[in-house]
């Protein structure tokens, strides 16, 4: 294989990441106090998402940080998504490019449950949609219905806030 095929398929090829929720013995170092994604990263990487997510099924998304509680994940979506439901996982969005609609609440259609706390389906019927567009920021709490719509050759880059949250807590 050439260095220029190598290269392609590094892009390609998802990376080794650590685990959502790393033993506490990880943590705690000082280096690990602050994070900073820069604007211009994100956007970088958006655009690489971009390319991808023309090319596969309308949606490419990668984790940039993952927390004991908590995961940042970047977003790019050019198709309407499915409907989700997170039994443990609250969503918090932060539209970065773009727009979309979102619809919560209602029932996810054609619902299955693709891992332990993680249901999929074709669409979230009888929910409430709402219109996201860059600077916007949508909080869908852990066990709501959620499903992402984007309409015609527009697209939507978020930053995804994944929360781990308490199903019995408010």
């Amino acid at each position: 294989m050439d260095d220029f095929s190598k290269t392609i398929l590094k892009e390609l090829l998802p990376v080794e990441k650590e685990p959502l929720f790393p033993s506490k013995g990880k943590r705690g170092r000082l280096d690990d106090a602050l994070d900073h994604l820069a604007a211009p990263i994100l956007l970088e990487r958006a655009a690489h998402l971009r390319k991808l997510a023309k090319v596969g099924d309308g949606s490419a998304g990668e984790f940039l940080k993952e927390y004991p509680q908590h995961a940042i994940h970047l977003l790019v979506r050019s198709r309407n998504g499915g409907a989700e439901l997170h039994e443990n996982f609250a969503d918090l969005f932060f539209v970065i490019e773009g727009r979309a609609a979102l619809v919560t609440g209602g029932t996810v259609a054609n619902a299955k449950t693709i891992a332990p706390g993680e249901t999929r389906g074709s669409s979230v019927e009888g929910g409430i949609r709402q219109e996201l567009r860059a600077g916007d920021v949508a909080h869908v709490p852990a066990g709501l219905p959620h499903q992402m719509l984007v309409s015609g050759d527009k697209f939507v880059t978020c930053l995804v806030l994944k929360i781990r949250q308490d199903p019995e807590k408010p």
